[in-house]
């Protein structure tokens, strides 16, 4: 098994949110995200070794957030992508940031694709149903063009 790195100890989110850490492991880091009289309590988790890490073939750098309860469905948005920018940043291999959201919650599907989240499938993990929403950096989605060619052609 290709060893999991550690979750990056620092985020730096823009757009207005202050970052303040609430507990810090190898594979798994907790912040508290204020703005605007706002807290809102972030959990970052590598999915290899998560709570997803059988659902999917999860990457060893992917990155699951958990937003908890008490973030204004106004305010998730500007927090996924404040939040995605801030992971990237910290760990610029990330392949995936991924989302899982309770199948069927529209509120949660609508903002993260209003962060730049798509929806890659649904998954159960027993006790829940989860669609998962992941983010990847360009270098990920960007196809070159030459890979459509045919030799010879």
């Amino acid at each position: 098994m290709t060893t999991v790195p550690a979750v990056p100890a620092g985020l730096a989110p823009d757009r207005g949110w202050a970052a303040e850490p609430s507990g810090h492991g190898r594979t798994t880091a907790g912040f508290h995200l204020r703005r605007g009289g706002v807290t809102v309590d972030v959990c970052l988790e590598r999915c290899a070794v998560g709570r997803l890490r059988d659902a999917y073939p999860a990457g060893a750098r992917d990155l699951e957030v958990r937003v908890g309860a008490g973030c204004p469905d106004g305010l998730l948005p500007a927090l996924l992508r404040s939040l995605t920018a801030a992971v990237l940043a910290a760990d610029p291999h990330c392949r995936r940031v991924v989302l899982a959201v309770p199948v069927g919650d529209r509120g949660g599907l609508t903002a993260a694709e209003s962060a730049g989240y798509r929806y890659a499938v649904d998954v159960d993990l027993g006790t829940d149903e989860l669609a998962l929403l992941v983010a990847e950096p360009d270098w990920v989605t960007g196809t070159d063009i030459d890979l459509d060619r045919v030799p010879g052609a």
